[in-house]
């Protein structure tokens, strides 16, 4: 097997819960060493049921071939052998609020004076300046500060939950990643390390680019599920069959609602959605009501039409066709229980072992 792209690169992780920890398991699926430092007796995620082994599952899951450290930040002796690390280490990855590793005296700073080709990288909620900088947060209200919540959150009666955490990965995680990966490439031109200030609320605003167009272009937001997207279209929702089973619908293109229409028996006249979208959703739901969801299954697979119905986790991960895909193929051991890796979104040919274990600590 070829070299990994981050072979012979050393990170120090810091982090802790979701968004750091799935950065870093990135990182050392590509090749990095990646050395976590938790305080004595663990981190929070060791202990969140349910348990596998002698941790949390999700814990042995996010910290798959990392190498663990106790080690007591406030101790002395502790600091002295944290910054000798950093003298020959790649990358930091911290994700205390502002402030909290400066008074430390671990802060960025401090860690780039020792190494100046550092990269170091902080996630945080609000990022390390503005007026939120020390507030405490988590996914939900970072989703709820930046208006992404208010699009589709159901109604106040029964408001409804976003079913991931969208801001810590797609917030924190992933552009952590992004962005390191850009810094090593910029350090391998010029030598120079970097400092960067992740903050997970930022990227909310990319993933409401609809919505924002909408506003820009009309000088009004879209109202709680009244966007393209959000469930004012028949042709964008989610509709129950028979027994209850509910189908996704995303036939936005005309060959597919044309298809979808004609799969479903759709009446003519409700066939042009510009018309009345309401009764054309009535239409539709009374439609597909008239068979449980198993009957849809061929019927709409035959059509092609961007409907499918809605799989249970457990069936999904039963699927032929992610299964082909390898998608599983790799597992984590903890004490002596085998568990599944994380899915990540890392072509295989830069991920190494299919089989590893969980830090003990």
């Amino acid at each position: 097997m070829s070299a990994q792209p981050l072979s012979g690169v050393t990170v120090l992780d810091f982090t802790t819960l979701l968004p750091g920890p799935l950065a870093t398991l990135m990182l050392a699926e590509a090749g990095a060493t990646v050395i976590k430092i938790e305080r004595p007796g663990g981190e929070d995620m060791r202990f969140f049921p349910p348990k596998a082994g002698p941790v949390s599952a999700l814990y042995a899951m996010l910290n798959r071939g990392k190498t663990c450290l106790e080690r007591d930040l406030k101790d002395p002796a502790a600091r002295e052998e944290i910054l000798s690390r950093v003298e020959t280490a790649d990358i930091v990855v911290e994700q205390f609020r502002p402030g909290v590793m400066a008074r430390l005296r671990l802060g960025a700073r401090e860690m780039c004076a020792r190494n100046p080709r550092l990269i170091h990288c902080s996630i945080t909620g609000y990022g390390q300046e503005g007026p939120r900088a020390g507030e405490a947060g988590h996914d939900i209200n970072y989703l709820a500060l930046t208006g992404l919540l208010a699009l589709s959150c159901g109604t106040p009666s029964a408001p409804v939950l976003p079913p991931a955490q969208i801001a810590d990965i797609a917030g924190g995680s992933f552009p952590a990643v992004i962005n390191i990966l850009l810094a090593l490439y910029r350090r391998e031109r010029t030598g120079e390390g970097q400092i960067l200030d992740i903050a997970m609320a930022d990227a909310m605003f990319t993933f409401a680019l609809f919505a924002q167009a909408h506003l820009s272009a009309t000088g009004r937001a879209p109202a709680n599920g009244a966007d393209l997207l959000t469930g004012a279209s028949p042709r964008y929702r989610l509709y129950a069959a028979a027994d209850g089973t509910l189908i996704a619908v995303g036939a936005l293109e005309e060959k597919f609602w044309r298809a979808l229409c004609d799969a479903v028996d759709l009446p003519e006249p409700l066939r042009d959605d510009r018309r009345d979208p309401s009764a054309t959703i009535a239409g539709l739901s009374a439609c597909f009501a008239t068979r449980p969801g198993a009957d849809w299954v061929p019927l709409l697979a035959a059509a092609d039409c961007c409907a499918t119905p809605l799989a249970t986790l457990d069936a999904a991960l039963r699927d032929p066709h992610f299964l082909e895909r390898g998608l599983f193929d790799f597992t984590v051991k903890s004490g002596d229980t085998d568990l599944p890796a994380t899915v990540l979104p890392i072509a295989r040919a830069f991920r190494g072992s299919t089989t590893a274990k969980a830090p003990t600590g």
